[in-house]
């Protein structure tokens, strides 16, 4: 029987692992945290439960196609959120509820926007026929080589071409007159990590797959169940899990990865490797290879780093939904200072989740799970995180007067984590949230390969390497992954 082996187990691994295990190969993970699922985790402190990191799901049909495509039925059960999340703008009580219905949605911004309903429909119309024209052949596909991806951008009508010279914001600002309106629409470049002003116009296509196209979904029993339900099919398939455990160094002879060394000392050996690791990092810090030095990592475009602080409140907090976005009033000069600043400003933009509102085991009755997270320059700007439990009260004083509650009186339970964290925990370069950024230059084939360069046995999965980041980009990776295995060495059965 053949052997693979994995090195981190987030969803990309997970996923991996499950069709390694259906083409008959033996399976090893090896973990350097002390749980599986990477950043897709959760943290229970005190009789609250919190979601770690992300928080719903999108285009749930690839999570649909993972299960079916190795025989098994779904047992992630999914319910559509909608409306979506709430955004509260500062200096504003009211809470903008986004709803997929665009008539509600024109109700919600009556004051704002005159014929939102018929502006937003032509707006995801457009950004709809792009998704779809690049689905199959840009974002599902392998690249043989930087021709073959070129080839493959020429199939794209060239209608689509204004969408790669123009970025976010310019696209929203194009289609809509408020500013609010404007906003809600470039939020969604911040789940890629960065910022409208940064990211492409060829992102709005994630405004059709929020409001039209599936929609976000939160999982029943919280996000950690897909890690759980995975983990659970995984074992009774005979995959052993190692945690606790850093691999440090390759052993590799005649083109090939011969074994992994781990922080012990002790040698994994296999027949294919396949990182979870970050693509680009892992290249650096354990490959040692010069295009990936610290000096050019550095250079490359990362996305933000998480801020992240778990509370567990006693009493109910009425204004909060299960998602939130509160924001300032000065929106392009935050966007435009604060992701390469050392200091963070006195009213940072974050986002409120709580799902206790939609999963009462997460917290003791009569009280709520809060996680909090505001988007911060990664290490690279900000090496020195001491000051993390002053940002930490700030934000919550900030929270407490816009919902009109006292969080810090009714605290029970409180974790702080600064980049610095999640940096040691999950191995994430300088501190970046979501790895490499979508910027045109590393995006498709300009982004780290899946198959390495040297090692004709070694893969990369995962949110740095193709596709891009987000839980159903990270399964799509692993079935990219899985394709060039199988065409380069074939399944065990």
């Amino acid at each position: 029987m053949k052997k693979a082996l994995l090195i981190g187990s987030g969803l990309g691994s997970l996923s991996t692992a499950l069709r390694l295990t259906s083409d008959g190969y033996s399976v090893t993970i090896i973990e350097k945290y002390s749980t599986p699922g990477g950043r897709l985790n959760q943290l229970k402190i005190d009789g609250f439960t919190f979601d770690l990191g992300p928080s719903f799901m999108s285009m749930s049909y690839e999570l649909e196609e993972l299960f079916k495509s190795n025989g098994l039925k779904n047992p992630i059960r999914l319910e559509a959120l909608d409306p979506l999340y709430q955004v509260f703008f500062e200096g504003n009580d009211r809470g903008y509820k986004i709803w997929k219905d665009l008539k509600k949605l024109e109700e919600e911004f009556k004051d704002e926007e005159k014929n939102l309903a018929s502006k937003v429909e032509k707006y995801l119309k457009k950004a709809g026929e792009f998704f779809h024209d690049t689905e199959d052949k840009v974002v599902k596909s392998n690249y043989t080589n930087m021709a073959d991806y070129i080839l493959k951008l020429t199939r794209v009508p060239l209608k689509h071409l204004p969408y790669l010279l123009r970025n976010m914001w310019s696209e929203v600002e194009k289609n809509f007159e408020s500013e609010k309106v404007r906003v809600i629409f470039s939020l969604v470049a911040f789940f890629l990590g960065s910022t409208p002003f940064q990211t492409p116009a060829i992102f709005s296509l994630l405004n059709y797959t929020e409001m039209k196209h599936d929609g976000y979904w939160k999982v029943e029993g919280g996000m950690y169940r897909l890690v759980e339900e995975l983990i659970k099919i995984l074992e009774q398939r005979g995959v052993k899990f190692v945690y606790d455990t850093e691999i440090v160094s390759v052993e590799n002879s005649n083109g090939k990865v011969i074994s992994v060394k781990d922080n012990y000392g002790k040698s994994w050996e296999a027949d294919i490797f396949i990182s979870n690791s970050d693509a680009a990092a892992f290249r650096g810090k354990v490959l040692g290879r010069k295009k990936f030095s610290e000096e050019k990592l550095d250079k490359m475009e990362w996305t933000l780093a998480p801020f992240t602080i778990y509370l567990g409140v006693k009493g109910k907090i009425d204004k909060l939904m299960h998602h939130n976005y509160f924001l300032g009033s000065n929106f392009r000069g935050y966007a435009d200072k604060i992701f390469t600043s050392s200091i963070i400003p006195q009213k940072p933009y974050y986002y409120v989740n709580v799902s206790s509102k939609s999963v009462r085991e997460c917290a003791p009755e009569g009280c709520e799970n809060l996680f909090i997270l505001c988007p911060v320059p990664d290490r690279r700007f900000k090496k020195d995180w001491d000051d993390k439990d002053e940002i930490a009260d700030n934000i919550i004083s900030d929270l407490s007067a816009r919902t009109g509650f006292d969080i810090k009186s009714n605290t029970l339970v409180k974790k702080v984590l600064s980049p610095v964290e999640w940096e040691e925990m999950f191995n994430l370069y300088k501190g970046s949230g979501l790895g490499l950024a979508h910027g045109i230059g590393q995006v498709g084939a300009f982004r780290p390969k899946n198959k390495d360069e040297e090692f004709s046995n070694l893969y990369y999965v995962g949110a740095s390497t193709i596709p891009g980041t987000g839980l159903p980009m990270v399964i799509i990776s692993s079935r990219l992954v899985m394709e060039r295995i199988r065409k380069e060495h074939g399944s065990v059965q």
